[in-house]
């Protein structure tokens, strides 16, 4: 058989690449992981007894309407009203088998071959993956201090063919964080193209601020340019459920419903309930989980400050740290293989997250507790050869 050229010439999960790396170890020391930014810790306990109710529930297994389930869909259009001081209804949500999906639905239903869409470097790589897989061409912006992305830079890039500005915020895998001034700036350009604002707000739990990621809903007419992403994986310890939501127009997610329907009908039932279970019933579980990847994120940038090896926090926020290394004559990925063989320590390679090497890599903050800070300082350090 013959298959696609357009999977032919894309690269393998940039994830599935790291953890192959494991196979080059030979003995059994413990390897510290810092690839997969994953919860360590399991859900709230309400939400776990309520996915065991459901699991037993004759109903548990069936099928929920396309766009999700009513009671999610008012849980979550309520909890964005509330925290973004704005107006958002429950035919304004549509609920994803994640937030990979979500950004997938809406990039095709926005999008097609030969268009573009503006994407802020690094780039979440499933993002610049899905977008190359459907012919839709990536137009990279260069960030701008503290690589956090600015609209002004982004107009010159824009043409005729341009679909959507992305913003992930927090970043993944940079960790920066678009201020809301900075937001309103990017919703400003795309409004005046007529293009799509598609805000990726997976780690807006864990900003350490609760006050508004931005003030976009605030406008009557958000709907015409905003397109706000959501994931409960991290938020509710639940990423193998499978559950995301898109807040968008419900002109755009009648269109995406269509995609949906074709290639997954719904979201997963169980992700769906475990997702109302944790807005309806663990706010205060929700906050201290926060508090503590909060710690965690200043622990690592404490230990850090000295440059232990050599090498260089860059940027962090949310749920990353950005790291340069200190050999400017080796390659990343050699660079990030040799931790994982002498250090045994894993960390995903900066290549992963942008079209060429600038010596640099992602550490994902939520896997290391104050034992795993100072572990991983101390082979930094033994690393870059101090």
């Amino acid at each position: 058989m013959r298959l696609s050229d357009r999977t032919l010439t894309q690269v393998d999960s940039p994830i599935t690449a790291a953890y192959d790396l494991l196979g080059l170890l030979d003995d059994d020391r413990d390897v510290l992981d810092l690839a997969q930014a994953a919860p360590t810790y399991p859900p709230a306990p309400r939400v776990v007894a309520h996915i065991a109710r459901v699991a037993r529930d004759d109903a548990g297994g069936r099928y929920t309407e396309v766009p999700g389930m009513p009671l999610l869909r008012q849980a979550f259009a309520a909890e964005v009203s509330r925290d973004y001081g704005g107006a958002v209804g429950a035919d304004d949500v549509t609920v994803t088998a994640g937030c990979n999906q979500a950004f997938s639905l809406v990039a095709s239903t926005l999008a097609g071959p030969g268009d573009e869409v503006v994407v802020p470097l690094p780039y979440y790589f499933n993002h610049d993956m899905w977008l190359r897989l459907n012919g839709i061409v990536p137009r990279y912006l260069e960030p701008g201090p503290g690589l956090v992305p600015r609209a002004a830079d982004a107009e010159a890039l824009i043409t005729s063919r341009t679909r959507a500005i992305v913003l992930v915020t927090p970043g993944n895998p940079s960790g920066a964080t678009v201020d809301p001034a900075g937001i309103a700036a990017f919703a400003d350009l795309a409004r005046r193209h007529d293009i799509a604002l598609i805000l990726d707000e997976t780690y807006r739990s864990f900003r350490g601020t609760t006050e508004p990621a931005h003030h976009l809903f605030a406008d009557p007419r958000w709907g015409r340019t905003l397109v706000s992403l959501h994931s409960f994986s991290k938020d509710l310890a639940i990423p193998g459920y499978r559950v995301g939501a898109i807040v968008a127009s419900p002109a755009l997610g009648r269109e995406v419903c269509k995609l949906l329907d074709c290639v997954a009908i719904c979201a997963p039932r169980i992700g769906q309930e475990a997702a109302w279970a944790g807005l309806t019933f663990a706010a205060d579980w929700r906050a201290a989980r926060a508090r503590e990847i909060a710690e965690r994120r200043a622990s690592l940038v404490a230990a850090l400050a000295d440059r232990p090896g050599g090498f260089e926090l860059l940027s962090y926020g949310g749920y990353f740290a950005w790291l340069r290394h200190p050999f400017a004559d080796r390659s990343t990925m050699d660079v990030v293989r040799d931790l994982v063989v002498k250090q045994h320590t894993l960390v995903m390679p900066g290549t992963a997250f942008l079209p060429d090497d600038r010596g640099t890599m992602r550490v994902s903050v939520s896997n290391l507790d104050p034992a795993g800070v100072k572990l991983f300082a101390e082979r930094l350090a033994e690393a870059g050869g101090q």
